[in-house]
């Protein structure tokens, strides 16, 4: 990595956000640190995004349909050049000194290799104080990454081999992306965290690809399949972590399915575990 002033290249993924974009758009442009390549990648938008970001030196890249989170994401690393990658969501906003510190945080720890910031919360404009249990993840962190998502997309900065390494993000998640690429990380390096509130995070809203209901089965998909990949990987104890949290998870989200009579969902999930282990694990 150039060790002077890597560039630092930022995802922006947006979809009917033109409401909202224009804060994110800003918040990076206004940064400390250059230099800085701002990429938007719009899913499939059917506002006026196109229209918006001509107002600003960015990259924009504009995707015939909507694709999903994933697809834009990936879409933007593709098209990007950095040395080092951070990512946007289009309802979050950087605090101006956020790149800045993590290069030099880089630069200063060359191990060093995904880096994650404290944020700021807001829901509806009401600031929030985020619980222990949402506390970020720092150092090696699969015990409680198979649990939930402990690293935060908006202040996330990656070094472009991690993805060379480890692949892009999964495509066949429509939510829960973040989720399985954090698990894929974390078995197989730390995270480091700078323990800075360096972002500030909007939630809240309905449009929020985590107000979905339902989100568990695509946590329990990508259990099972980093189960799958990574055995020769896991230690015994790794193993037996995630099959124990792929069989809770399980278990409440069947209750709930056959409550509302979600038989479509029981039969997927059934046959996701009969992919996984043949004789079935689990009774439905």
């Amino acid at each position: 990595m150039n060790q002077r002033k890597p560039l630092v290249s930022v995802i922006i993924p947006t979809y009917n956000r033109d409401f909202i974009l224009e804060m994110a758009i800003k918040s990076v442009l206004n940064q400390t640190y250059r230099p800085v390549e701002l990429i938007v990648v719009d899913d499939g938008s059917k506002d006026k995004t196109p229209l918006l970001v001509k107002k600003y030196p960015l990259k924009y890249v504009r995707l015939p349909k909507n694709f999903g989170v994933s697809f834009a994401r990936n879409r933007g690393i593709l098209h990007s050049k950095g040395e080092l990658i951070a990512f946007l969501d289009s309802d979050d906003e950087f605090l101006p000194k956020k790149i800045e510190k993590q290069v030099n945080f880089f630069l200063t720890h060359p191990e060093c290799r995904i880096l994650q910031t404290e944020e700021i919360w807001y829901k509806r404009e009401k600031r929030l104080n985020p619980k222990k249990y949402h506390a970020k993840a720092e150092g090696f962190f699969l015990d409680r990454a198979v649990k939930l998502c402990v690293v935060s997309m908006s202040t996330v900065m990656i070094k472009r081999e991690v993805f060379r390494e480890l692949g892009l993000f999964d495509e066949e998640f429509p939510v829960c992306e973040d989720y399985e690429y954090w698990l894929r990380v974390a078995i197989h390096m730390p995270v480091y965290l700078l323990k800075e509130p360096l972002v500030v995070k909007h939630g809240g809203r309905a449009d929020q690809l985590s107000q979905r209901k339902g989100l568990d089965f695509y946590r329990i998909k990508a259990l099972l399949k980093n189960y799958k990949n990574y055995y020769h990987r896991l230690s015994e104890e790794e193993k037996l972590l995630i099959l124990a949290e792929a069989k809770r998870k399980t278990l409440i989200f069947s209750q709930g399915a056959q409550k509302h009579g979600n038989l479509k969902a029981l039969f997927e999930l059934s046959k996701m575990w009969s992919n996984f282990y043949p004789k079935g694990l689990l009774n439905f």
